[in-house]
């Protein structure tokens, strides 16, 4: 898929892309921000395209009308789900997954504004993101197990106890309770906790800062950190030694080389 951020123009979300940084923000606030099967699909091919996509460095999901997403919709996806085959909904179910295997499998680093209600496949949107801010009143929950559902939905049970422990993740996923920002803070969930006036620029500021980096390495550190899950110590420690070759490949390595001599701020390019 061709993708071209700066003409790029979503029929089922919001898009905007400056300097290197998209932004991407689901687009039904009176509803709280669900998503639909043409939102999921329409994701997934986005995250998909950006692998393609070297004018983008780093992607902002972002929050609209106070909430970041109410999870699946209830009328849209919810019902007719009830009244699907088995073959019809393991197609469904592949779809979602589909999503988050394309959120980490981008070379873009994803920073989520996450306010408000963060639930359902809201709350595995944020979890499937690189670095997350939140606001004092947000409020996420895995709350599959409430609507007679596994916890194992879209990948939680394999990512969430690494970011949270086993254990904690354990209480989110057979309780389907809301975690506060403050609680997520602590457990390792948030990076921050900012004023919700301040979370729009919060995350900007992060990407930015993101964006202004070596964008080859950051990618190499994102497929590191996803490639090690189940790697040994030894096969992890070849694998970086292989990697952090590469990069030094990179005309960055040499810029950043040449401005450390001669006393400046490196200026990367992404080659």
């Amino acid at each position: 898929m061709s993708f071209n951020p700066e003409t790029f123009a979503p029929t089922h979300f919001l898009w905007s892309f400056a300097d290197g940084v998209g932004r991407v923000a689901l687009n039904l606030p009176d509803q709280k921000n669900p998503l639909t099967f043409e939102s999921y699909a329409e994701l997934r091919d986005m995250f998909r395209a950006l692998v393609y996509c070297e004018k983008t460095k780093v992607v902002v999901f972002g929050s609209t009308g106070g909430n970041f997403c109410s999870g699946g919709n209830v009328h849209d996806i919810i019902g007719p789900l009830t009244k699907m085959a088995m073959p019809e909904l393991l197609r469904f179910t592949r779809m979602t997954g589909d999503l988050v295997k394309a959120m980490r499998g981008c070379p873009q680093p994803i920073v989520a504004a996450v306010e408000g209600v963060s639930v359902g496949a809201g709350a595995i949107i944020s979890m499937s993101s690189d670095y997350r801010i939140a606001t004092p009143e947000t409020k996420t929950a895995f709350l599959f197990n409430r609507v007679g559902l596994a916890g194992c939905d879209m990948g939680a049970c394999a990512i969430l106890p690494r970011i949270i422990g086993q254990g904690r993740a354990s209480d989110l996923l057979f309780t389907g309770r809301n975690m506060s920002a403050e609680e997520g803070e602590r457990w390792g969930f948030f990076n921050r906790i900012v004023p919700q006036a301040e979370l729009e620029e919060a995350a900007m500021d992060m990407a930015r800062r993101i964006a202004a980096g070596p964008t080859f390495a950051n990618g190499i550190t994102k497929n590191q950190l996803n490639m090690e899950w189940d790697m040994s110590l030894d096969t992890a420690i070849e694998a970086e030694a292989q990697a952090q070759a590469i990069c030094m490949q990179t005309r960055d390595f040499e810029r950043a080389y040449k401005a450390f001599v001669a006393k400046e701020k490196p200026v990367f390019e992404g080659d």
